[in-house]
């Protein structure tokens, strides 16, 4: 062998080995700044408050600030798409929901892929959704409410978190299932969505429970039955829409945080290992009861799943309801 070639196997060798003491010593290091968790909806909604008990916590375990950045949106996808674009270096995380895997079908154009372009970290909370009325409508039950809306078709309002959301789709779903026409009126996020509900802009919501259970309690809003298939033990006296007479629905909401593709398995891993074990702990478990959250801590594997299964759920869905957005 020649000089030339030894002294240049020599110094490939040393370039390999350095690169793998330098991911090494990287991975180790981190973090070694500040983590980013975007939230794609307002300050207020159930997403920003789960994202700010949640980064509150891990900050603690990781040793770096963790910020939470509002990015609200078209639904959710505006927030959703600046992490799917941003530096796959865990510095950059996404509070997702139910909500994104619903956009992938609504939006006929969407700059990413949900599936694809984010890497599932673990799920957060399930959060039913439950179905307020403003106490100004003579509605005390489900199906009074639907006989409202079956003597005023498209008179009766509500708002929902975005077009192509959750809460929207759910609304659809009733429709169809009840049989009644009602006017969506979508909103950016929770927060002005409460707010125009309780001055009686709009009749009615589907949101989630947190941001609506201190108005229930207040009597400021009117509680009718709840969307998943059991009930909330935050309102255990609030029926199921399957027990009010619409057989089989089944929808709530739940909320998980992802990084962008690509970023280092162990950093995903060291995320989900300290996420899972904030989540299963006795201090955060009550924080979620107290606002009518289930816990969940999942792996990425199971959460990746929960995706695949949604997003083929809602595409039926989606086109049952006849809901698109350009």
């Amino acid at each position: 062998m020649t000089h030339t070639k030894r002294h240049a196997l020599r110094t490939l060798a040393c370039a390999a080995a350095f690169a793998t003491l330098g991911s090494s010593a990287w991975a180790q290091a981190w973090p070694a700044k500040p983590i980013s968790l975007i939230v794609p909806f307002p300050a207020g909604g159930t997403t920003d408050v789960l994202a700010r008990a949640l980064g509150q916590e891990l900050a603690k375990s990781l040793g770096q600030p963790v910020i939470v950045e509002n990015k609200p949106g078209a639904g959710a996808t505006v927030g959703a798409d600046y992490v799917a674009k941003a530096k796959a270096d865990g510095y950059t995380l996404l509070m997702g929901a139910v909500h994104h895997t619903i956009a992938t079908s609504v939006y006929k154009k969407l700059a990413y892929d949900f599936e694809k372009s984010l890497a599932p970290i673990t799920t957060v909370a399930l959060v039913p959704n439950v179905l307020v009325v403003n106490p100004q409508l003579p509605a005390k039950t489900v199906a009074e409410l639907l006989a409202l809306a079956k003597a005023q078709p498209g008179k009766l309002t509500y708002g929902s978190n975005g077009t192509g959301t959750g809460q929207h789709l759910i609304g659809a779903q009733l429709e169809g299932m009840a049989g009644v026409q009602l006017l969506h009126v979508p909103y950016k996020g929770s927060g002005p969505l409460t707010t125009d509900l309780l001055g009686g802009q709009i009749n009615m919501s589907f949101d989630t429970i947190t941001p609506v259970l201190p108005h229930i309690q207040g009597g400021k809003l009117r509680a009718l039955a709840v969307t998943t298939a059991k009930r909330s033990a935050a309102l255990p006296d609030v029926p199921t829409l399957d027990e009010a007479g619409l057989k089989g629905f089944d929808m709530g909401t739940w909320f998980g945080v992802l990084a962008p593709a690509g970023t280092p398995r162990d950093v995903v891993a060291r995320l989900n290992a300290d996420m899972v074990k904030i989540i299963h702990s006795p201090e955060f478990r009550k924080k979620m009861g107290d606002i009518g959250a289930d816990p969940i801590g999942d792996t990425p594997e199971q959460m990746a799943r929960l995706i695949r299964d949604d997003t083929a759920r809602f595409a039926k869905l989606v086109q049952e309801a006849k809901v698109s957005i350009d």
